[in-house]
């Protein structure tokens, strides 16, 4: 054997020894790796917190990195929006939302979400859904951060500062900036307004701050046409969407409630 043959077998079994040791370190990488994975694996199933935890960070990196540099998104701020789609309610309330929506230029989908409430709030209580959503109508136009002279405020104008313990549940005043934080105490008031005068109209009369007061500004009266709509509209009955009405000329909105006035609702 020349020394040329010795070489080049001797090449052949360096190169033949340094891939085999190849394979074996990357078999074992992979082993390792294999046993991290299921090590995580069991962790995260064991700890569903921090997979949850993780699954969110991940998400957010991802969104993240779709948005571009110098966006910051707020991967919770679907779940904050007061809104729903029509179509998941039922006939009568779909109805009613795009009804609402056609008149006062309002989206739907947060509609969806008022007159649902509406809907659960009048089966726990004595009050007609369509009713609460009259009153909204002329407070407000669906408005949920309008406010008034006097300081009624939201969907309901409800004077934060007179019922401002009902907002203790909430967290506090700016709860009512809410839009179904507000509809809730908003009809809470209005039952009590309504129960302590003793019928619809008279209640409406409390409920604006003209129980004292011989004329309410035409308030009661835009209410109860805008419930009888509502009410035709639930029915299944056509109703032309007019023009929205402007919110009445209340003694919420005038500046006019009388002290007596304040201190009944007070009393509420």
């Amino acid at each position: 054997m020349t020394s040329l043959d010795r070489f080049t077998r001797g090449l052949r079994t360096v190169a033949t020894a340094t891939a085999t040791g190849f394979l074996k370190i990357t078999h074992i990488g992979f082993a390792f790796i294999g046993l991290a994975v299921i090590c995580g694996a069991l962790i995260l199933i064991a700890q569903p917190d921090l997979r949850q935890a993780g699954e969110s960070h991940l998400l957010g990196w991802l969104q993240t990195r779709q948005g571009g540099p110098g966006v910051d998104i707020d991967v919770g701020a679907n779940d904050r929006a007061t809104a729903s789609h029509p179509q998941a309610l039922p006939k009568q309330q779909a109805a009613l939302a795009y009804w609402l929506s056609r008149k006062y230029r309002v989206a739907p989908e947060p509609l969806s979400a008022i007159v649902a409430e509406a809907h659960e709030i009048g089966l726990r209580s004595k009050l007609d859904p369509t009713l609460i959503l009259a009153v909204m109508a002329i407070e407000s136009g669906f408005n949920p951060f309008a406010q008034s002279p006097m300081g009624a405020q939201g969907l309901m104008q409800v004077i934060t500062r007179v019922h401002s313990d009902k907002y203790a549940d909430f967290g506090g005043v700016f709860a009512a900036f809410d839009p179904l934080t507000n509809l809730r105490v908003g009809a809470q008031v209005l039952e009590e307004c309504i129960s302590r005068a003793g019928s619809t109209e008279a209640g409406l009369k409390f409920y604006v701050g003209a129980a004292n007061i011989e004329d309410d500004g035409g308030y009661v009266g835009k209410v109860i046409a805008e419930h009888g709509r509502l009410q035709a509209v639930a029915a299944g009955r056509t109703v032309p969407a007019f023009a929205a009405v402007a919110p009445a000329a209340s003694s919420h909105g005038t500046g006019a409630q009388s002290a007596e006035s304040v201190a009944l609702l007070t009393a509420l």
